[in-house]
C-alpha cells in the first residue's frame, strides 16, 4: 500500500517557477511538498539561457579578431582556437550556474523535497513515484511547475544520430565542421550563430519568412541582411532530412546542403502529458493543456495553479518567477486574486540583438498608431561599437502619443529593451519619455531619436521644445 501525506501545498517542479511559489509558500509557513524528478537546477541554467549566453560570449572574443586589421592589430593568423576546450569551459561555467540552482531547492525545501515523478490521481490526490517508493499525497492547494521537453518530431527518428536538442547541445565533446539548424526563434538563431562566430558552417531553416519572431518587416529586413553574413538561411519552406553516405541532407525548398549534425530548435513541449491530467477530471484544450486563468494561474475552478514553461503562456525564466509568486500567493489564500501581468518583454542576445518589448507590429491596427524609426547609423555610439546595421521601430498611440510596443535589431539593443519595458509599463507619451535625460553618447540614445519621429506628429499642447517642463518659479 502507498504511503500517504497531508500538506497545504504541493509543488510539483523544482525550476524557476516552482522556486518562486516556494518563496511565498514559506512566507506563511504552511506545510508543503516540493516534488521533482531531477535533475535539479533550473531549465534556464542547465540547457537555457544561461549556457547559449557563455557559448555566445565565447563566439564574440574569437570573432573580434575580424576586427584587428582595422585598428592596426596584426597578428591574428597565428591565433587557434581548440572547440573542446572552449565548450568545456562552458560546461564548467554551465555547472555553476546548475549546481547553485539545485542547491537553493535542496536549502530551500530540506526534508520536505521529495525526488520523484508525479502525476494526479485527482485535482488535488497526487501519486509520486520514487526510486524505493510510491506515496500519495493529498494537497489543499497544487502547484503545477513541472517546465517542458525539446520538440523532436517523429519524422526526424531515422535520422536520430545526426540530430541534437537544445537539451544535448552543450554536452557536445568537439563542434562539427557543418551544422544544420531546424528552427530560427530566439535559440536556434542564437546558437547558429554563437556556432558560426566559432568557425562553424552553418545552414538555418525555418518555416517563417523572417528569424527571431520579427514582425516588423522594416526590422526582419535588417535583421536578415546582417544575419544572412554569418550563416545560410532558407526560409518560407518546410525542412527535410535525407540520408547521405557521410552526415545527413538538408533540404528546405530547391536547397540542400551536406551537414555533420541538425540542432532540432523547434521550440519546447510542455510536460502536461506526463501528469494524468485528463484522467484526473481537469478540462483541456485542444492541445491537451490545461485551461487556465493567465491572471490568477488558477486550473478551472480547482485549488491548483500552473505556472511556467508548462503552461505555455509566456515561456521566459521572468515570466515564470512572476508566475511562480502568483501561484505560490494565490495557493496559500482562500479566494484566488488576479494579478495585473507585466509588460511583455524579449530578447535575442545575438548581437546585433533582437528585442520585442509591449505590443508586436502584428497586433496593432496600423491605422491608430504611429511609429518613430531610428537607426544604428545615426547613434553614434553605435558606430563605435559596430557597423553592424540596426533599426529601432517604436509604436505609439495616434491621438495620445501613448507607447504601446518596440521592436528592434541593433547592437546592445538588450539596454533599450529594458528602459522600454519600463516606458511602457508607466503608460508614458512620447513626449513624457523626452523629458528624460538620454546622456551623450549612449546607445539608449537610439530611443530619443525614434521618440522625437513620433513627437513631430503630436505637437507639445504648450508648444515648447521636445523634453522640456517650465521650472516652477
Amino acid at each position: 500500500m502507498s504511503k500517504q501525506m497531508n500538506v497545504d501545498v504541493a509543488i510539483i517542479g523544482a525550476g524557476t517557477g516552482g522556486m518562486y511559489a516556494l518563496r511565498e509558500v514559506r512566507r506563511t509557513k504552511q506545510s508543503f511538498v516540493l516534488i521533482d524528478s531531477g535533475p535539479l537546477g533550473t531549465t534556464c541554467a542547465r540547457v537555457g539561457c544561461m549556457p547559449s549566453k557563455v557559448a555566445l560570449h565565447i563566439a564574440e572574443y574569437w570573432n573580434s579578431q575580424k576586427e584587428f586589421e582595422r585598428y592596426g592589430i596584426s597578428g591574428s593568423e597565428h591565433l587557434r582556437l581548440d572547440s573542446a576546450v572552449a565548450w568545456q569551459a562552458l560546461r564548467d561555467q554551465r555547472d555553476q550556474f546548475s549546481d547553485g540552482a539545485a542547491g537553493n531547492a535542496k536549502k530551500a525545501a530540506g526534508e520536505h523535497l521529495i525526488m520523484g515523478r508525479a502525476r494526479f490521481l485527482e485535482p488535488t490526490l497526487l501519486e509520486v513515484e520514487s526510486e524505493s517508493s510510491t506515496q500519495q499525497i493529498n494537497a489543499k492547494s497544487v502547484i503545477i511547475a513541472a517546465g517542458s521537453r525539446p520538440v523532436m518530431p517523429e519524422f526526424l527518428q531515422p535520422f536520430a544520430e545526426y540530430c541534437i536538442t537544445t537539451d544535448e547541445f552543450f554536452e557536445m565533446q568537439e563542434l562539427p565542421k557543418s551544422i544544420g539548424i531546424l528552427g530560427l526563434g530566439a535559440i536556434g538563431l542564437e546558437m547558429g550563430l554563437a556556432l558560426a562566430r566559432l568557425g562553424v558552417e552553418v545552414h538555418g531553416a525555418d518555416m517563417a519568412q523572417t528569424v527571431g519572431g520579427i514582425t516588423d518587416p522594416e526590422v526582419s529586413n535588417v535583421a536578415l541582411a546582417e544575419f544572412g553574413k554569418e550563416m545560410q538561411l532558407y526560409l518560407g519552406a518546410p525542412a527535410e532530412l535525407a540520408k547521405a553516405e557521410k552526415g545527413v541532407l538538408l533540404k528546405a525548398g530547391d536547397k540542400e546542403v551536406l551537414v555533420d549534425k541538425v540542432l532540432v530548435a523547434l521550440g519546447r513541449r510542455p510536460n502536461t502529458d506526463q501528469l494524468n491530467l485528463a484522467e484526473a477530471g481537469f478540462e483541456l484544450d485542444e492541445r491537451g493543456q490545461p485551461l487556465f486563468n493567465p491572471n490568477t494561474l488558477q486550473v478551472g475552478k480547482h485549488p491548483v495553479f500552473i505556472v511556467g514553461d508548462i503552461n505555455g503562456y509566456r515561456p521566459l525564466m521572468h515570466e515564470a518567477a512572476d508566475e511562480g509568486a502568483m501561484a505560490g500567493y494565490n495557493a496559500t489564500q482562500s479566494t484566488p486574486v488576479a494579478f495585473k501581468r507585466k509588460t511583455s518583454l524579449a530578447i535575442a542576445f545575438t548581437n546585433p540583438d533582437v528585442i520585442s518589448v509591449g505590443a508586436r507590429f502584428d497586433e496593432l491596427n496600423q491605422d491608430d498608431v504611429l511609429i518613430g524609426t531610428a537607426t544604428s547609423q545615426a547613434n553614434g555610439r553605435s558606430r563605435v561599437i559596430t557597423d553592424r546595421q540596426g533599426v529601432l521601430r517604436l509604436y505609439a498611440d495616434k491621438s495620445s502619443g501613448t507607447l504601446l510596443g518596440a521592436s528592434m535589431v541593433g547592437v546592445r539593443a538588450e539596454h533599450v529593451a529594458q528602459l522600454l519595458a519600463l516606458a511602457i509599463e508607466r503608460n508614458e507619451t512620447a513626449h513624457s519619455l523626452l523629458q528624460l535625460a538620454f546622456y551623450h553618447p549612449v546607445v539608449e540614445e537610439i530611443i530619443q531619436s525614434a521618440l522625437q519621429d513620433i513627437a513631430r506628429h503630436i505637437p507639445d499642447p504648450a508648444g515648447l521644445p521636445f523634453g522640456l517642463v517650465l521650472a516652477d518659479v
